[in-house]
């Protein structure tokens, strides 16, 4: 399991977010982007640890709910999180719909 791994949910289809695109940063730097798989996750996501400090992860809402032919709020959903020492893993959830979504730390 990669240190970051993200899970997306549409919460109005009642389905997982498949072939959402996730972008991970370092301040301003692209770490890594993949996109999510059938279930709605990226389970190998980045690098095998990061260093302690601020990142932010994207979350491509906007042309997830276009690829559909949704009306949306959020062309995307930003996250800002922060990676401390001893930390062993990084679990990022997101419950979307088009005009509203929530996140919170995963395990």
């Amino acid at each position: 399991m990669s240190f970051i791994t993200a899970h997306a949910l549409d919460s109005t289809a009642g389905t997982p977010a498949a072939d959402l695109a996730v972008t991970l940063f370092d301040g301003e730097e692209e770490i890594v982007s993949a996109r999510t798989d059938a279930g709605g996750r990226v389970s190998e996501f980045g690098p095998d640890r990061l260093e302690p400090g601020t990142y932010r992860i994207v979350f491509g809402t906007g042309e997830y709910f276009e690829a559909r032919s949704q009306d949306h709020f959020h062309p995307q959903v930003t996250i800002d999180f922060t990676v401390r020492e001893g930390e062993a893993h990084y679990h990022i959830p997101l419950l979307l719909s088009p005009f509203a979504y929530s996140t919170y730390r995963g395990s």
